[in-house]
């Protein structure tokens, strides 16, 4: 139950939750949107292409260039008034939605779920590539020139009433006709040919696991008409194994990520079958999954060298090196980022031990917002000495000229938690260079779930977080133990103990800091989407900690989710709980639902009304037994929203509606803005059972 990232649509309103005389020098009453930007790629021209994600435009993906010869930056998918959304729906959470090539983008539409190709030149419109009536989804595209076709994962939901079936699947780029490849698993993900088309090699992997469990790397021979020849061979993977991200090096060999030893490292197979680590070491050059598309490394310098992206559990973020295959040392670039997604590499240096490349990002750090970023060197030797000022911004994702006095940036805090075990948070203090807070007065804290579960907290700018510390609350942002970064055995504390660790983790996070003189203990807030979510509402549950919380499309019956989900998840519980429906009486007692007479605080809830993930009824059905105990509680259920919120004026009044809520039921003085979605909060004490805090005027 991955939660969107937050991509905040921002409106900083006219209140904080300390006592402040003076005033907040934050915009007054100015929504900012905040571009969620993806799948960057570059061509052999160094046009880069990425895709952005517009709240402004109801939250539609849309396929932008910039061009290398005029700097350009423009929209290839056409403008907002067509239907066109640059966006898979296989798994549901997508990913490899797009491929560009020399001339031509593919893409699947969200509307229809067709494939599409359209040219390059300017103003050029799509043109369907599968059928109108085909019940077939796709993602993670490569192009096989040789027999002039696409392959790509495909999900198939033609069988009604049946789960959907998935493939490696060729669609063929004059006829638009699609044929299966490889079948037999539940799940496969990416497909990559060789150099030479002649070997394509694949991930797939089978109920109940999910893409970081067990998983298998294939490869198989293609024969001159493009079908799979001889006998499909694993080579690597298998039981309590997860691999991913295979790529064929310009050495012709098969590289890839597994974490055979605990740790998601960097692989090549030697030619005798047998998988090398190319750098063993405790630190995760992968993570989870969730979305297609995946490309943290890159085999370049003839196969002499891997430039990768790579998160050490001693420093917060992920760092970005190079491997020197033979000597089998790690070069730490200095780039000025401490977070980096996936990479996209061009150039003559990746084929030939001299030669350019062309590195392209999405980037950020704990102070700077993500963006589209490049750095062009002439050679492996630049490259190693390159500095932070090589890197040039294309396209950011906030344009907000945020002065740093104002910025909170997170410190890495190990904490105790049961059984003698600690687990890690990110932590911002309140931030705000014309406020002081009191002689003996604390900061609120809200601590922050990450989604998943099986995911982790960044640390790159979240000017949302900016909105609460800089007034005056703390963020705790926990990575309790079954979350990524930290290896396996910490990714796997959460089997079978979800609802238990997770929640343990947050309490003890609280407590932690309370304990330590950082935060005042008497107003503890806890949020989280999605999985983030459960765990929030299984605080409130199934603890006595904190003062009030809010559940952002949040799982309550965990029982409905094992009955009523997509294929992609439908047995991540089995791992999580327990096999259902054998382990009934666990999920039962796992559900926040059935303990909500044991909640004592405040809760509210926010929900989109096509969520496929996690149902609507679960946040209605919280909300009712929430309102029958009297508690102070609200529902916000946003029209035209999935899983996790991409509409500006959804974004928007979440956030505001969240700070508004903690206002009303923690007695500090909020507003809401009477140009959003209507705001009812049931069962709300009389005022005068309040002491609200000092208001102070944002400016």
């Amino acid at each position: 139950m991955l939660a969107l990232q937050p991509t905040c649509a921002l409106y900083l309103g006219a209140v904080t939750a300390c006592k402040a005389p003076q005033h907040l020098p934050i915009l007054q009453h100015i929504a900012y949107t905040v571009l969620r930007l993806a799948s960057p790629s570059v061509l052999r021209n160094k046009d880069v292409f990425w895709i952005e994600g517009r709240p402004s435009e109801q939250g539609r993906s849309v396929l932008v260039r910039r061009s290398s010869d005029v700097g350009s930056i423009e929209d290839v998918t056409p403008g907002p008034k067509s239907d066109f959304n640059v966006r898979t729906r296989v798994h549901e959470y997508g990913g490899g939605e797009h491929l560009v090539t020399e001339g031509k983008a593919y893409f699947s539409n969200f509307v229809d779920q067709r494939v599409y190709v359209q040219y390059l030149e300017l103003g050029s419109e799509p043109q369907p590539l599968t059928a109108a009536d085909s019940k077939q989804r796709f993602a993670n595209y490569i192009l096989d020139g040789t027999h002039n076709r696409l392959i790509a994962v495909c999900e198939d939901h033609s069988k009604e009433g049946q789960e959907p079936e998935n493939s490696i699947a060729a669609i063929d780029l004059a006829t638009g006709s699609v044929d299966q490849l490889a079948t037999g698993h539940d799940f496969f993900s990416s497909p990559v040919l060789n150099t030479d088309g002649t070997k394509l090699a694949w991930v797939a992997w089978d109920h109940p696991n999910m893409p970081w469990d067990d998983t298998m790397l294939y490869v198989s021979d293609v024969d001159a008409a493009g079908h799979l020849m001889g006998v499909v061979q694993q080579v690597a993977g298998g039981k309590d194994q997860s691999v991913q991200q295979p790529q064929w090096g310009p050495d012709g060999a098969l590289y890839y990520i597994g974490d055979a030893t605990g740790w998601w490292n960097l692989y090549k197979l030697e030619s005798d079958g047998q998988p090398a680590a190319l750098l063993p070491m405790s630190a995760e050059f992968g993570s989870p999954p969730w979305l297609f598309g995946c490309h943290s490394y890159q085999v370049v310098s003839g196969g002499t060298a891997v430039l990768a992206v790579f998160s050490d559990p001693s420093a917060a973020g992920s760092q970005l090196g190079v491997i020197d295959i033979t000597s089998k040392a790690l070069t730490w670039l200095d780039t000025g980022y401490t977070m980096f997604s996936r990479l996209a590499v061009v150039g003559a240096g990746v084929e030939s031990e001299d030669g350019d490349l062309t590195v392209v990002t999405i980037a950020g750090s704990a102070s700077k917002a993500s963006a589209v970023v490049q750095l062009q060197v002439p050679n492996l030797a630049a490259l190693l000495c390159s500095k932070p000022s090589d890197w040039h911004v294309i396209k950011t994702s906030s344009d907000l000229d945020l002065d740093p006095a104002y910025i909170s940036e997170p410190q890495s805090i190990e904490f105790p938690t049961e059984d003698g075990k600690t687990a890690f948070m990110n932590f911002y203090p309140p931030m705000n260079k014309d406020y002081d807070f009191p002689p003996g007065e604390l900061p609120a804290l809200l601590v922050e779930i990450h989604g998943g579960p099986t995911s982790s907290a960044s640390t790159v700018f979240n000017l949302g977080y900016q909105y609460w510390t800089s007034r005056g609350y703390a963020i705790a942002d926990v990575n309790y133990g079954g979350s990524t970064g930290f290896g396996r055995a910490y990714r796997n504390r959460l089997r079978g103990n979800w609802g238990v660790v997770d929640v343990d983790d947050c309490c003890n996070a609280a407590r932690y800091l309370s304990e330590k003189g950082s935060v005042d203990g008497n107003r503890l807030c806890i949020t989280g989407g999605s999985a983030g979510g459960y765990t929030t509402l299984a605080c409130m549950a199934f603890r006595d900690v904190f003062s009030a919380g809010a559940a952002h499309y949040g799982v309550a019956d965990v029982e409905l989710l094992a009955k009523d989900t997509h294929k992609f998840e439908s047995r991540y519980l089995d791992l999580l709980i327990g096999p259902y429906p054998a382990e009934k009486e666990l999920y039962q007692k796992r559900s926040p639902i059935h303990s909500a007479n044991n909640i004592k605080a405040p809760v509210a809830i926010f929900q989109g009304d096509e969520d496929e993930i996690v149902p609507p009824e679960q946040s209605e059905e919280m909300w009712r037994a929430l309102k029958n105990k009297g508690l102070p509680t609200t529902l916000m259920m946003y029209k035209g929203e999935q899983h996790g919120f991409r509409k500006a004026e959804s974004i928007r009044s979440a956030l505001e509606g969240e700070f508004y809520f903690y206002g009303k039921v923690l007695g500090f003085d909020a507003t809401y803005s009477n140009d959003l979605q209507p705001m009812t909060i049931d069962n709300l004490p009389p005022t005068e059972g309040h002491t609200p805090l000092e208001e102070a005027e944002i400016r």
